[in-house]
This record gives C-alpha cells, structure tokens and sequence, in this order.
C-alpha cells in the first residue's frame, strides 16, 4: 500500500509544523500553509479524523470540526479533490457521529463528502513484515485514494500510552476487524504488549501521508474517551506521521521514546522520533508544552477496594468499566455486603476466577458462572449496575457508548 510519500521533505530529518493560541481554524491553516502542498494538486484526498464515536466538539475525544475545515480549504486551495471518511466504533452510525461532532456541518457547507467507509466489502491487505498481524481487512476507500490524512486528536490513551496519527489508522481497518488487536496472544519472545506490536505491524503498510494532530482540545488520563478534556490550542502538522506523534508526544509531556508502537515503528524506520533530528518550527515550540495527566498503571490505584480481572480485554470494555466504576463505586458495595473486596474479569477472563466475580462483556461469557455476567460488546455502565441491582436501568445516553476498540 505504501509507494512511497510525495509530501515527505526528508526520510533523515522531516519538518515538523506547530501552531498554537489562535484557535483551530486559524493554528491549522498556519501549520499546513507552512509545508510544500504542491504534490496535492489533482489528487484525491482522504482525511481520516478521529470521529468514529458519539461526542461533541470540545470533549477531547473527537477531531475538532474547524481543524476539518481548515484542512479541507487549504488543500482545496492547493488542487486537491478532498473527502472526509470514518470507520466507526461497534453500534455507531458514522454518519450520525458526523453530525454530532460538528464535522458533517462545516463539510456540508463547503460540499465536501462524508463517507462511512463501512459501507462497501473490505480489501485483505498482506503484511509481510508482520510478528503480530499477518494481514489487515482494509476499508476500500482507504485503497483507492491518492493520499491519505490522519488527523487525530492528542489523547493518552489507557494501552497503548498515547493515541496520535500513527494510531488512528486503525479506524480504517474494516468494522469489527479492529477490535482484533486487543484479543492477540502474547508474542513469543517479547516484552512488548501484542497490541503495541500490531500497531508497528499496521504501520508498516498502513501510513498516512500526511498527519494533522488536533491539540485544541485533548485527553489526558484515562483516554481515549473516558479520561479529562485537556485545552491546549495546538495544532502539529508533518509529512512524517512518526515525527508529528514524537513532537506531539512532547506537547503532552510524554516520550515518543517510551511509546512501544511509536519506538518499534521507528526501529523498523518507518519514521522518525528522535526529537533531535527533527526540523521542527517554529523554535520557540517547547513553549506550547502542557503535560497531560498519564493514566494509571492499573485500575486497582483509582478503585482500591476492587480488583480488575483483565485478559485481553480491549478499552471498549475498559472504558466501559472506569465509566462504570466512576458513577457506581459508591453503592456497589451495597449490593455486595459480605465482600470487602469487589472481583470484575473482563476480556477473556481465562484464569481461575475468585467465586462472586462480576464477569462484564461476552468475552467472559465462558465464567459466567462464577457470578453475575453482563453481556454486551460492550455494556454500557447503567446496564451493568442493573444486572448487579436487579433493577431495569434505561438511563443510556450517549456518553455510556464507549469505543469498541477504537482509536
């Protein structure tokens, strides 16, 4: 799928473009009016956002709508023939996820298309360099345009450490294909999670040519969707998706450098993180730098009086469950009186499991003996304390639809 990136200045030392403080619009046209656009002309260009799930603008969870808009002027400007599409999260509708996020709005209005890339078959993409994944179920219309834009939001993230524009094209993987990467076995002979090694693997075929990543608002802590909204008003632009991540990774104040998928892809030399070797403007850019919160090593640090039995589960359940346990800590014990310890599995739950255990998502539908199971890819929160209270809870909005192995 890679042949090659006609906007990439340099494999050794890419530029790298920030702006911040003017606001989305104006820091992304900046950014993008700061690099060679020539090879734009005549093409058919795909933006990949991060707007795969039910959110409004300003949450930190989906791309903001006028870094859209600009980046659509900008290459429109430029000769580009420019399209916006989305893989969405299990039981979103990306059409409607569109409207909600603001970005159907601002497309409309400049007539641009907004294309659920769900809609038509997958493409089987080989990856010969692969240790994790040895193919990918790709969303055509990913394969059939000229180049491709990741655009995601500045996000840590609760298993990979951050979610940047190297990770986001796992929203053009087709449906249910991306939840995969969180259910892989461990991988012989390394200390890296599979799914970090997926990601590098995914990289290595599936790169944009272009990364816009969406500091305006971000995430930090618990990311990617049930952590903090974090303003920034920044905006970091680069031909080299690795080198926008690592630059971004700073703004955060996180290390590229610490970031499994991040250093394993520039190992392979699919990008550059060595912050050193980066052409970064403008020089003054370390000022913009705002540390996000990290997420926690375990859950067991937020909820003390709970252990979280987790194999393999992927963060739709893990949001699922931190939203969960943030709205209902409080009276869960009411419902289990002679606990002074709450045991929940999610993911495969393989292990032998304490007797009593809340078994939450199908995938441990196989323990559902051990104690009450919650089905769902994923639950929501109110429907797992109705299972657990024996009460039907219809309170679901849309803040309880979590990300099915999302970005």
């Amino acid at each position: 799928m890679i042949a090659g990136n006609p906007l990439l200045d340099s494999k050794t030392s890419p530029a790298v473009q920030c702006a911040a403080g003017n606001g989305a619009y104006d820091n992304t046209r900046q950014a993008l009016e700061a690099i060679n656009l020539a090879a734009v002309r005549g093409r058919r260009v795909l933006l990949k956002p991060n707007a795969g799930r039910l959110a409004s603008a300003g949450a930190g969870i989906t791309t903001d709508p006028q870094v859209v808009a600009a980046a659509i002027d900008v290459l429109r400007e430029h000769g580009a023939e420019v399209t916006v599409g989305e893989s969405p999260i299990v039981g979103v509708d990306v059409l409607e996820a569109f409207e909600m996020t603001g970005i159907a709005a601002v497309a409309s209005q400049r007539n641009c298309p907004c294309l659920d890339m769900d809609r038509r078959p997958y493409v089987e993409v080989p990856v010969p360099e692969g240790r994790a994944i040895h193919s990918l179920k790709v969303c055509s219309d990913v394969l059939e345009c000229d180049l491709l834009v990741s655009m995601p939001v500045m996000k840590m993230h609760m298993h990979t450490g951050v979610s940047l524009s190297v990770k986001n094209m796992k929203g053009c993987l087709w449906r249910r294909s991306k939840v995969q990467f969180h259910m892989l076995p461990p991988i012989k002979g390394s200390e890296q999670k599979p799914i970090d090694i997926a990601i590098a693997d995914m990289a290595s075929v599936l790169r944009p040519h272009l990364a816009i990543v969406d500091g305006t608002v971000g995430m930090e802590g618990l990311g990617p969707s049930a952590g903090q909204a974090k303003p920034l008003d920044a905006v970091v632009v680069s031909s080299d998706p690795f080198a926008a991540d690592a630059v971004a990774c700073h703004l955060m104040g996180a290390d590229a450098g610490r970031i499994p998928h991040l250093y394993l892809g520039a190992q392979r030399g699919y990008g550059v993180i060595d912050l050193d070797a980066l052409e970064v403007c403008p020089g003054h850019w370390r000022s913009f730098v705002s540390a996000f919160a990290h997420p926690p090593a375990n859950l067991t640090i937020e909820f003390p009086n709970i252990t979280v039995w987790d194999d393999r589960s992927c963060s739709a359940c893990q949001s699922t469950l931190l939203l969960f346990l943030a709205r209902y800590q409080d009276r869960l014990f009411d419902y289990f009186p002679s606990q002074s310890r709450l045991h929940i599995a999610i993911g495969k739950a393989d292990q032998k499991l304490p007797q009593g255990t809340l078994c939450i998502g199908n995938c441990t539908a196989q323990r559902r003996g051990d104690g009450p199971f919650v089905p769902g890819c994923p639950p929501v929160a109110s429907q797992i304390f109705g299972v657990i209270s024996q009460e039907q809870s219809a309170d679901v909005t849309d803040a309880d639809r979590i990300e099915g192995g999302g970005q």
